[in-house]
């Protein structure tokens, strides 16, 4: 049996951990078994099933191999590595031999092993203020002089004033942190040698990194110098060579003041004496706490927003605050000692964020955590009725500033109707439905009419929704709805929106979503496919050959979808989510004339449970045909990443890619969807679907739904299969064919145009020859004897004429306000086809 005891083992929090360090000092009965110092440590991890802490990997230090020294843990905290940027564990040790005191500065590296950083000694022994800050820096205080050191400063170095040391602490500066403040003590021949300044009584501040010291009255002001007993920085930065402060101090009053840049803000009275430290406790959405420590072993956690004192323990040994659940959020870890303390120094503990969360063993709730929770829930109670008031009244000034916006029209209008009848000019009276006026004096039968109008007005119902669903795939929500075969058609640029509630008085907010809609089921390549709400007017020459495609609407229904991430939903057990439609009604139907702009309509909601798990049947069973495995392949198609390929072979027959696939890859044909084909996963990341088209001998469309990863590794194999003269082009989401009717149109805008313009050109010219033959009133004569002098004369009149009536046939002159307009014509119809050419360009990448 050792002579271990309780106070040579010390417990530090680390990424959610609870690490124990525990010196062991030799036994003379072990002989020469262990005659030298030893360092132990051990990772306690929290098990929620078990409410315990289980022990995990550990370790063991020699520190000193004599038996005649004595080793003890002066102080443990972790501290930012400034060389390799890395925060690790640092502990402090101390061994002593006579009247010479070595501390040795050991860390635990990533591969769990204590390493010696650093090791210096000193005629007396460490007690007040001992810190160690990034560096590592090991700070302390001796005699009112402030000293530290670290591998930086090679020695041990005392800085240039002489406080009465308030604290050590560490700002979130850029360059500047270490920071220590202080009440100065020194002469006035003193403070002149540092500050340029007559002597007096300050609140003196020294940067440690550049040596700069300053008036620290815009951090802590004078009269609370001389009693603060530990401070803790919530916040710090420098602006135009001012820095600006947010702390909080505990003071020998009993007090707890909040200041900002110097001012007090708040004050809250403490239950106990003696303050020790304090630490910031981030309990997410509920806010965040200040867990206070005194001697004696109390504790104190007050509210930060409220300022309040939440609860209170007493018998602590020890307090840490870390994400011990692994849930995100801060938790405080209270440790009332141990029955065995070295076998389980983390015996008696409490964990909780007096939110709700607690995890207690051989602790039973005191009067202070019911004191606790009956404070926490008076405190939501009145805020929930502040906001409703708060809101109240914001609709209350709403209503009052419409109806002063309403007085003000009145008046105004009322001002120039006066001024024009004064001026004797005639007053336009607007419409009284414009000004959002009922008349009292308007005749009965004129109502009656209005109210006919009314009811012959043609109404279009919303959109019908056949389904609604939602999955759940790893961190993201997809949401989908089946529009039913009608209301498809009637409308265009469907898309979907997720409201999440926040409470009665809050109206819902909108998350981000990505949304996209497709007609469902996809034809097989062999079926026209059905014409999307998105695609662009079709030439008039083709229109006439698709109108048997069209058709093809009836059989098929419009599928939208959303998707978002998952995270900022799992803020609570259950969430209600409400799902909002937008559409547009299509040109040409009866609704987009009552209804012209976009329609916003509530297709229902959706409850999301972060307990319930979501099983796709598609993945286990590709021969399903029911609405789950279509709903499962609709997510599935809008979570995965899509990548489709454009496949081209100038010199032979494409060979048979989907055939490939199917032999290469294990895939299956989806029954719901047979032109899907379905690698068997082996889990949703490694999912991968295929879609294979062909659209001539010599081209086809390759879709792949994937990771970009998957992706990759799929064409490494494609391009190992396909002959060296095959060319594979990515095309972008949604394929090439959504440009390729445009394009046609632009171009049979342009040939049209072109021919319509050069024959009006030709038939006003013929037309123009016409009435000069008219005005010169030139008769048909008989055929001219070419045996004669003068007939051979007539006959060669003739013939010039007809040389020149063919000469400008074939090179015609034209007007100058002709050919400009039909110059201007064909620039303004080719920029539009150049415009779809370069649309039809960039979809190739």
């Amino acid at each position: 049996m050792t002579h271990d005891s309780p106070k040579h083992t010390k417990l530090l929090s680390f990424h959610g951990d609870i690490l124990t360090f525990q010196c062991k000092l030799p036994n003379p009965r072990d002989g020469e078994i262990r005659r030298g110092s030893e360092l132990a440590f051990s990772r306690l991890t929290f098990q929620r099933d078990g409410c315990t802490f289980l022990k995990g990997n550990g370790g063991m230090a020699v520190i000193n191999r004599k038996s005649s020294s004595n080793v003890d843990i002066v102080a443990c905290t972790f501290a930012l590595h400034v060389k390799n940027r890395v925060t690790s564990p640092c502990i402090l040790l101390i061994q002593s031999k006579g009247n010479v005191f070595k501390y040795s500065l050991l860390t635990l590296s990533i591969s769990n092993r204590l390493e010696p950083h650093m090791e210096f000694k000193l005629p007396y022994r460490m007690k007040d203020n001992v810190t160690i800050l990034q560096g590592p820096t090991v700070l302390w205080s001796h005699a009112g002089i402030v000293f530290y050191t670290s591998l930086q400063a090679g020695e041990v170095r005392q800085i240039p004033i002489k406080l009465s040391l308030n604290c050590i602490v560490e700002f979130p500066l850029n360059k500047r942190k270490i920071f220590i403040l202080g009440y100065q003590t020194q002469s006035k021949e003193c403070l002149e040698d540092h500050l340029d300044a007559p002597g007096g009584s300050k609140t003196m501040g020294y940067f440690v990194e550049d040596g700069q010291v300053f008036n620290a009255d815009l951090i802590l002001p004078h009269a609370y110098s001389s009693i603060t007993q530990c401070v803790f920085v919530i916040s710090a930065e420098e602006v135009n060579s001012v820095l600006k402060s947010t702390v909080v101090a505990a003071t020998s009053k009993k007090q707890l003041v909040y200041f900002e840049n110097g001012i007090p803000i708040e004050v809250c009275l403490l239950p106990f004496e003696e303050p020790q430290h304090i630490q910031m406790v981030n309990t997410g959405r509920n806010g965040c706490l200040f867990a206070i420590y005194f001697n004696d072993g109390h504790v104190c956690a007050v509210w930060k927003d409220t300022f309040q004192v939440a609860s209170c323990w007493s018998g602590v040994t020890s307090l840490h605050v870390d994400d011990f659940l692994s849930c995100g959020t801060d938790q405080m870890l209270l440790v009332f000692g141990s029955q065995s303390p070295l076998v389980d120094p983390v015996d008696l503990f409490l964990i909780t964020d007096l939110c709700g969360t607690t995890y207690s063993h051989g602790q039973e709730s005191s009067e202070g955590q019911q004191a606790s929770d009956t404070a926490q829930e008076n405190y939501l109670l009145t805020v929930q009725a502040l906001q409703s008031r708060l809101q109240s009244g914001l609709t209350l000034l709403q209503d009052l500033q419409s109806d002063v916006r309403v007085k003000e029209r009145v008046l105004r209008q009322s001002v120039q109707a006066l001024t024009d009848l004064v001026s004797g000019r005639e007053h336009i009276l607007t419409q009284t439905e414009q000004e959002g006026l009922v008349s009292l004096w308007e005749d009965e039968p004129e109502d009656e009419a209005i109210h006919e109008k009314r009811q012959v007005m043609p109404v279009m119902p919303p959109p019908l929704v056949d389904n609604l669903w939602h999955r759940v795939i790893e961190d993201r929500l997809i949401v989908g709805v089946i529009l039913s075969t009608e209301s498809a058609i009637a409308a265009e640029s469907v898309t979907l929106s997720i409201l999440r509630e926040r409470g009665q008085s809050q109206t819902p907010a909108v998350i981000q979503t990505h949304s996209q809609a497709s007609w469902f089921p996809t034809p097989s390549p062999s079926t026209p496919s059905p014409p999307s709400p998105y695609s662009h007017p079709e030439p008039a020459a083709k229109r006439s050959r698709r109108t048997v495609a069209s058709g093809a609407r009836a059989t098929h229904r419009l599928a939208v979808t959303a998707m978002t991430d998952l995270t900022p939903l799992l803020t609570s057990g259950s969430v209600k989510c409400p799902i909002m439609l937008h559409y547009v009604h299509r040109q040409g139907s009866s609704a987009s004339v009552t209804a012209p702009g976009p329609t916003v309509v509530q297709c229902g909601q959706i409850q999301i449970d972060i307990q319930v798990k979501h099983h796709r049947q598609l993945m286990t069973n590709s021969q399903l045909t029911t609405d789950e495995a279509r709903e499962d392949l609709l997510s599935l198609l809008a979570v995965l990443d899509a990548w489709t390929f454009l496949i081209h072979s100038p010199d032979h027959t494409l060979c048979d890619v989907a055939g490939w696939i199917q032999t290469s890859i294990p895939c299956e044909r989806l029954e719901i969807s047979p032109h899907y084909l379905l690698a068997n996963p082996a889990g949703p990341s490694a999912v991968m679907l295929f879609n294979w088209q062909h659209k001539t001998p010599f081209q086809g469309e390759l879709s792949v739904h994937c990771s970009q990863f998957k992706v990759l590794q799929f064409l490494d194999s494609l391009f190992g299969f396909l002959p060296a003269s095959c060319s594979i082009l990515r095309l972008r989401q949604g394929g090439g064919d959504g440009t390729v009717p445009r394009m046609a149109h632009s171009l049979e805008k342009e040939v049209l145009s072109l021919k319509q313009g050069v024959s009006s050109l030709l038939h006003g010219e013929e037309e123009e020859m016409e009435e000069v033959k008219k005005s010169s009133g030139v008769k048909k004569m008989e055929p001219p004897d070419p045996g004669s002098a003068e007939g051979l004369q007539r006959c060669r009149e003739e013939w010039q004429r007809d040389k020149e009536r063919s000469r400008r046939l074939l090179s015609p002159l034209v007007g100058v306000e002709h050919y400009r307009r039909l110059t201007q014509s064909l620039t303004q119809v080719q920029l539009e086809g150049d415009v779809a050419a370069l649309l039809e360009t960039q979809t190739l990448i």
